[in-house]
């Protein structure tokens, strides 16, 4: 990998020390991390924008304006995953660590899968994270 735009779906304030959030659209904030040549080169914090149920394109939108490459996800919809695909965004799947700073390790290393299709969620709390 030579450079990314990570994205890390934050409660609170995030932050490398801070803990992901399960659900991206419901989000206090985003970890932005950006790596160059496997090292992270600076970290920033992005507040999420609110939007009501079924409004999962709001924060697809708010990072494709960042200029995101990548978003680290505990699970995830059709329709955002589809938008985030659409907007060049990659989803990548980690629902083993909540420490951001992890998460952000096991993306560099290569370790996450992207979320396919059938891996969605289907909403109504119908979730595998």
């Amino acid at each position: 990998m030579q450079k990314a735009k990570i994205a890390v779906p934050s409660k609170g304030i995030g932050g490398l020390e801070g803990i992901r959030s399960n659900h991206f659209g419901h989000c206090d904030s985003f970890t932005l991390v950006d790596v160059a040549d496997g090292e992270i080169k600076n970290v920033s914090i992005l507040g999420n924008k609110e939007h009501a149920q079924g409004g999962c394109l709001v924060p697809v939108n708010l990072l494709a304006q960042e200029n995101v490459t990548a978003i680290i996800v505990g699970g995830i919809g059709l329709r955002p995953l589809s938008a985030f695909n659409e907007v060049g965004i990659g989803v990548y799947f980690n629902n083993t660590s909540a420490e951001i700073g992890i998460v952000v390790d096991a993306f560099i290393e290569g370790k996450l899968p992207l979320i396919e299709q059938n891996q969605v969620c289907q909403g109504s709390g119908n979730c595998r994270h």
